[in-house]
This record gives structure tokens, sequence and C-alpha cells, in this order.
């Protein structure tokens, strides 16, 4: 009598995360070089579009093709005949004129983070930042507002990212009960369009830093909502916030350790009146920590950025606000691995 044989597990699994640095590797550099937004609505031959691109002729059907294997360009033909196009996603998302395009923060993760994430292991030993202040530069945030134009270069890159979790947040929450609503950290003034732009009798503020506030003004003018949205200009950790019936916080609570957050936290609770919320919108880590890959990826990222900080999840978030006196609690899931945590007063 013989048993049989056990099945063996899976190997594949280990070596697609192994060897997903190319993969990652070969799109952001398509985006870098241009790719999609080269191509835009043309049907274009491997050759047309590698001189096009400067590519060298032994990497021309590699680069795309791989790129179609991926699924991120689309291929009529085989051969040197053969046509590349955009996939109505690259078209959507990764061509530089679109109104959806996200290829900012791609750009962003080929120039800064791809270098810095090699010194992983040293963050996860040291519990250092492994970013520009290691190499005896001053650090991304500080660089940025010294000189306005990569400062609204940056704020485009993320504009991308955010504007697909924005716009789910403005259609799911229920902005009924509430008359106005300040963004804090607010940027280009995103949030605080899109939410009135769903929602007619809401009047927003955008606050942020100073150098900021223009940039915002551009980008409510360009909506037609400068009757509704006004901007204010602070540093959310020295001044009060402006009050409003809602406080919202967009990718904010993560870029700090937790004293910090719960000053932010007790800062957005004074604002508030009885009733209000508050809202922070992130890559929510699932409360037991085993399913969200991308937000507890995004706080080792927090890590190598900035030593201290880190993502959490939203039992942590009510946690923390239940500290400081809110009574009530809903996580609002909104679009791939990120969430609207909201706490009401």
């Amino acid at each position: 009598m013989t048993h049989a044989t056990q099945p063996q597990p899976d190997h594949s699994p280990i070596l697609q995360t192994a060897f997903a640095f190319w993969n990652s590797k070969v799109l952001l550099t398509a985006v870098q070089f241009g790719v999609f937004t080269k191509l835009g609505d043309r049907r274009m031959t491997g050759e047309e579009l590698g001189a096009e691109l400067g590519l060298h002729p032994r990497a021309i059907a590699d680069f795309f093709d791989a790129l179609v294997a991926m699924q991120f360009l689309d291929r009529e033909g085989d051969g040197p005949a053969a046509k590349y196009l955009n996939t109505p996603a690259g078209s959507l998302y990764l061509v530089q004129s679109s109104p959806r395009y996200i290829g900012g923060i791609l750009v962003m993760l080929n120039d800064r983070l791809f270098k810095y994430w090699h010194d992983l292991p040293e963050a996860l030993r040291t519990g250092r930042p492994q970013n520009e202040i290691k190499h005896g530069q001053k650090g991304m945030f500080e660089e940025l507002y010294a000189e306005i134009a990569r400062l609204e270069q940056f704020m485009g890159a993320m504009t991308g990212l955010s504007r697909i979790n924005f716009e789910a947040f403005a259609a799911k929450f229920d902005f009924s009960k509430f008359k106005t609503l300040c963004d804090i950290g607010g940027a280009t003034g995103l949030l605080a369009i899109e939410a009135a732009k769903k929602n007619p009798h809401l009047r927003c503020i955008s606050f942020d830093l100073p150098p900021v506030e223009p940039i915002a003004q551009k980008h409510i003018a360009a909506a037609g909502l400068r009757d509704r949205i006004t901007t204010a200009s602070g540093d959310f950790f020295k001044d009060p916030l402006p009050k409003a019936d809602i406080i919202t916080m967009g990718m904010i609570l993560h870029d700090w350790n937790l004293e910090k957050k719960m000053q932010l936290i007790r800062a957005a609770y004074d604002a508030l009146p009885p009733g209000g919320a508050f809202v922070a919108l992130e890559a929510l880590i699932d409360d037991a920590r085993r399913e969200n890959v991308f937000a507890l990826l995004m706080s080792l990222n927090m890590l190598i950025e900035f030593g201290d900080a880190f993502d959490y999840s939203g039992a942590d978030f009510r946690g923390w606000c239940s500290e400081v006196g809110f009574q009530r609690f809903e996580v609002i899931h909104l679009s791939g691995p990120s969430s609207a945590a909201v706490a009401y007063k």
C-alpha cells in the first residue's frame, strides 16, 4: 500500500514577487521616456516609435513587447511591420495630456524611491530615513517649498493619484447635514474642488502653507469655483485650523509619528462643531494587518522617507480619535487600497 504523493505548493508567487522589480522598472522607464504620451492616438511600428524615443535597435522589440505582454501596450500584428498602440487604460492614465493622468507619481517613483528602496535593509535595522537627508542633501519637502515651479510640478504629480480617491469620497460621503468643509494640506485644492462640484450647497476652504496658496487659487479659478472655495494659509502644527463642519486630511496623517498625529487629530477636534466630521483619506491598513499589501508597503515607505512616520488601520484611527473625544466612527472604502476613516464629534 502506497501513500498518494502530496502535491507541492506552487513556487510561482515567490518568483513573481522576487522578479517584480523587473516589471516595475520597465513600466517606470516607459513613463519616463514618454512611450504612452508619444504614441497618443497613433499606431506606430517599433522602428518608428523607437526612433522617436531614441532607442537602440537591439532594445526596441523586447521593450515594447514586454509592455504588450504586461498589458500596458497593445499591438496589431506580429513582426517588424506590427503596429503598437495604447490600451484604453494607457490612454486614460498614462498619456500626459489626459485629465486623469497618473504618470507624475510614476516619474517620482522612478527618480527617487526606486533607489531609496534599495536601502530598505538599513531602514529596518536602524529606523532611520533612507532618502536625500541620508546623503547630506535637504529633505524632499524642504527642497520643494524653496522653489515654486518644482512645488507645483510635484503637486501636479500627486493630483492624478489623489483625484480618483477624492472623486470617490465626494460621491460616497453623505454631505447633506454639513454646510462647510476645510481640507487641511489642501495642495492644489483638489479635494475641495471635487467635494464642491458634487455638492452645490457646500462651501469649502483649502488650507496649506503660504507658498501653496497661489497654486490652489489658480486651480480653483480654473474649476470655476471661486465663489464657493476660498484658500487659507498657515502651518497646521503651529496655527489653529479654520473652523468648518467637516475637516479633511488627504494623505496627511501617515506622514507623521504618533505624537504629531495626535496633535493633528486634536487640532481637527478643536476646529469642529458638535456633530462635525473629521475625515482622513489614506491607504488604510486592514485591522487584522493581513490583506492590504499596498498599505503595509506604504507604511514601509514612510519608514524610508521619514523614519518614525507610519500608516495605520481604521481601528488605530478610532482609538486615537476616541482618546481626543470623538464619539462615532465609520470607514468608507474609496478605490483600490484606499479608504476614508471618519470620526464624528
